[in-house]
């Protein structure tokens, strides 16, 4: 407070004095005590400044020239210089002092993502404003992100409000693409755009917004809107500076632009309803929550502003993405959008929530389960669904079948094979999408009307796919489909019924399970997941004597962020661990239909010194322990994030809940909620990464990295033992190959190896030597004829692992020859 009464008081003096150029000095020491952050009350001592008559301003301006070119001025006095300048000089007549020097501090900010309003920027601006020079769109971008930090600062937003022009941010693809549209109807309707800050538009956003559109075309301006929605999320086309701790600004969006974004997203809920639309607006969601390092999700608004707009539109195609998002989106509140988007669908048809999701899957032109054939002039597209895939292939006139699209179809049937291709690229989401939503329908524990399962799942064009070869229960009997037909073990048709439900293994016995195993392979029928092979978790004896929770997955490590998408994925609540003193609740999957909740307890894991954390503060791994069991509505609860006891958080008088016998939980919720648990670990453990081998940091996970990496099978690894037990024989390198306890051996020509069925770490003759191999990103399994179950990841790795050490002698990669 003195400080800044004594610089005040200067100011007064100097004047009175007639030494104002010696003031600029004065006003350079205040700028170095207040780090040239002119915020609170130094703002006084420029508003005292500012009541100084024309003539001394312009004399402290020619003195801070003085100063500028100084031998003792360095870089951070020769900018305060140019901004104190560019103060003093308000309102007065223009003058070229230091013209070249502020363009170019200029043109350093146009490389910042923004700035502290304290810096007083603007005044560079209204300099050059005031000289009638335009102003450089990356300058004009970096003041607009800066004003949405400006708080309570007056200055910046009004120096902003003048700078119009371009109507959007250069350096995003999407917007620079828009921005040549030169049109000034389009630039009005690129300015409306930009104005969309709330969460929802409003009557008059529409109207305007409805207006602009009319002007130039809907038709017109979808096209255009697409056409930019298809390049967000591209990499700048420059790149902005970052400090060491920032986010990576330059993966996220820039947040003027974003406003933008959902404006554009609400636009197209204007239009008339179109597929291409629905499918921008999904893609859209899906960009706008990819996360970005130190930032988390790019943009959850304009995510949401895609679900709402998705929601506004009253079209098949839309209500499929809304659908389709509801089983990929694990961010909470776009996820809650979706599903209040899908509830107001169910009740405003009067159906149930589950029963909109099976209604909105559209069939994608396929006129049979899992075909179409589409005639375009001599040449004929049949579009089959293989696997997890459409495929589409050409005919000729004979018949003959072709691999590329046939020239007159380029030339004479655009459109139409434009139609196809988003087609296939349609159903490619949307089989991923229902695979996954089929996988959670265990816990649901739904059945299913046989007339209307037939027509929901097994006869529909596109599920069907997925439904028939899938294990059901048809009033209590199990079928699965095959040869045209549903069909029972003993390949009895079975053609009508009552009641539908999807089969677990969880309810039948030993026997019967391997039976149906047989029987999937006799007919060649690939699951899109495990189902006949799925892993079943029955209560140890262990479990029945510690009584309400299971250590079966305590004492592990593991990397937080794979953990926290893993668990977000199998609908877990979870919150990042941060290295802060805070507490958090355990991650948690509520189970409303069983009137449970699950929990599996956490802590952060950073080293002693907490060395071990993210820039932005965040654990890198964790530690596991307990998992429980509680009534869907008990008191959460909570520990701190680096460890120590959960405690359940008890308001309003409420009393405290013990956790439910483990003895009481339904077997197969035991066993979904187990299985959930035992994939967050066999992914997630540090134990199955083949670089850790020196125990990471300080070597202090050595011991839990070995007993993991090469120590007893978890449940899902006895799996894949089973499987390979029964695949191996068919392999090229079978008589190069044995399993043996918990390691498929392999003989090579330099060594023989040993891979484990849990991690896929890698042991060598002579004397077990520890030999590193990093897998692809996605591996693909080598060919081994038939696999009854699509999606294990860990088993393409051994087997591309074994077919590789099997031939040693061919090995070429350096970093693997020099551990033979």
């Amino acid at each position: 407070m003195g400080q800044i009464q004594k610089y005040k008081d200067l100011i007064g003096r100097r004047v009175a004095d007639d030494q104002p150029e010696e003031l600029a000095a004065d006003l350079l020491r205040a700028a170095a005590v207040n780090n040239g952050n002119w915020t609170g009350l130094w703002d006084g001592v420029l508003a005292r400044l500012l009541e100084l008559p024309p003539q001394a301003r312009s004399r402290i301006a020619d003195g801070l020239v003085t100063q500028y070119h100084g031998e003792q001025a360095g870089p951070i006095a020769r900018q305060n210089a140019l901004i104190l300048l560019g103060i003093v000089t308000r309102d007065l007549p223009p003058h070229d002092r230091l013209t070249a020097e502020r363009l170019a501090l200029l043109d350093t900010i146009s490389r910042q993502h923004s700035f502290w309003y304290g810096a007083r920027y603007e005044n560079l601006i209204e300099a050059e404003l005031a000289a009638g020079r335009p102003i450089a769109p990356a300058v004009v971008a970096t003041v607009r992100r800066a004003v949405l930090h400006a708080y309570q600062n007056e200055d910046l937003p009004r120096t902003a409000r003048k700078l119009t022009e371009p109507p959007l941010n250069v350096g995003e693809e999407w917007a620079e693409e828009a921005l040549r549209e030169t049109d000034g109807v389009w630039h009005q309707l690129l300015a409306h755009m930009a104005t969309a800050t709330a969460a929802k538009p409003s009557a008059k956003w529409d109207k305007r917004a409805t207006e602009l559109a009319g002007a130039l075309g809907p038709d017109r301006v979808r096209e255009a809107v697409l056409r930019w929605l298809a390049l967000v999320g591209r990499p700048r086309t420059f790149e902005l500076d970052r400090g060491r701790y920032e986010p990576d600004v330059n993966s996220a969006y820039d947040p003027y632009n974003a406003n933008a974004l959902r404006g554009l997203a609400w636009l197209l809920s204007l239009l008339p309803p179109h597929p291409d639309t629905a499918r921008a607006l999904g893609a859209l969601v899906e960009t706008s929550l990819k996360k970005v390092a130190g930032l988390g999700p790019r943009n959850p608004k304009v995510a949401n502003a895609g679900v709402n707009a998705l929601a506004r539109i009253d079209s098949e195609a839309a209500l499929a993405e809304l659908a389709r998002l509801a089983t990929r989106v694990t961010y909470r509140n776009t996820a809650r959008l979706l599903d209040a988007a899908l509830e107001t669908r169910a009740v405003a048809l009067g159906l149930s929530r589950e029963e909109i999701e099976e209604l909105a899957v559209p069939a994608y032109g396929l006129t049979e389960v899992g075909r179409a054939r589409h005639r375009l002039g001599e040449a004929t597209a049949v579009l089959e669904v293989r696997g997890t895939k459409a495929v589409l292939t050409w005919h000729n006139a004979s018949g003959k079948p072709g691999k590329a699209v046939p020239a007159t179809v380029r030339r004479d049937h655009a459109e139409e094979l434009k139609e196809l291709k988003a087609a296939a690229k349609d159903i490619d989401k949307m089989l991923s999408a229902q695979s996954e939503r089929l996988d959670r329908q265990f816990l649901a524990d739904r059945t299913w009307s046989y007339a209307i399962w037939r027509e929901r799942y097994l006869d529909h064009p596109l599920v069907g796919t997925l439904a028939r070869r899938l294990l059901w229960t048809v009033d209590g009997t199990t079928v699965g489909h095959a040869e045209g037909a549903l069909r029972t073990l003993a390949d009895a048709p079975v053609t009508e019924g009552t009641e539908v439900r999807l089969w677990h293994p969880v309810d039948h016995t030993p026997a019967e399970i391997v039976a149906w195993r047989d029987w999937l392979e006799r007919h060649g029928v690939t699951q899109p997941f495990k189902q006949a092979h799925r892993e079943v978790y029955l209560l140890t004896d262990a479990e029945r004597a510690t009584g309400t929770y299971s250590n079966r997955f305590a004492a592990h490590v593991l990397r937080q962020h794979q953990f926290h998408s893993l668990a977000a994925a199998r609908g877990w609540r979870n919150k990042l661990r941060l290295a802060v003193d805070d507490e958090a609740p355990p991650p948690v999957r509520d189970l409303p239909r069983w009137g449970l909740r699950a929990e599996y307890w956490i802590e952060g894991e950073g080293g002693a010194d907490y060395s071990d954390i993210t820039d932005s503060g965040t654990f890198l791994r964790l530690r596991t322990d307990q998992v429980r069991f509680y009534p869907v509505d008990a008191p959460e609860n909570s520990a701190h994030c680096a460890g120590g006891e959960y405690r359940m958080w008890l308001r309003d008088g409420q009393d405290p809940v013990e956790p439910l016998p483990l003895t009481q939980i339904p077997p197969l919720v035991l066993s979904e909620v187990l299985r959930d648990v035992d994939l967050f670990v066999g992914v997630a453990s540090i134990g199955n990464d083949p670089t850790w081998q020196d125990g990471g940091p300080g070597g202090r996970f050595q011991e839990y990295w070995t007993s993991y990496g090469f120590g007893e099978l978890n449940q899902s690894a006895e799996t894949r033992r089973l499987l390979l037990d029964r695949l191996i024989p068919r392999l090229a390198i079978a008589d190069r190959c044995t399993l043996e306890g918990r390691f498929l051996h392999v003989k090579g020509d330099r060594h023989t190896y040993k891979i484990h069925l849990g991690s896929g770490n890698i042991l060598r003759t002579p004397n077990d030597q520890y030999l590193c191999i990093v897998p692809k990103a996605n591996p693909a399994a080598p060919q081994a004829g038939y696999l009854p179950y699509e999606g294990d990841r860990m088993l393409a790795v051994i087997l591309s692992k074994a077919m590789m050490l099997a031939d040693d002698t061919r090995i070429t990669d350096p970093t693997i020859l020099s551990q033979l």
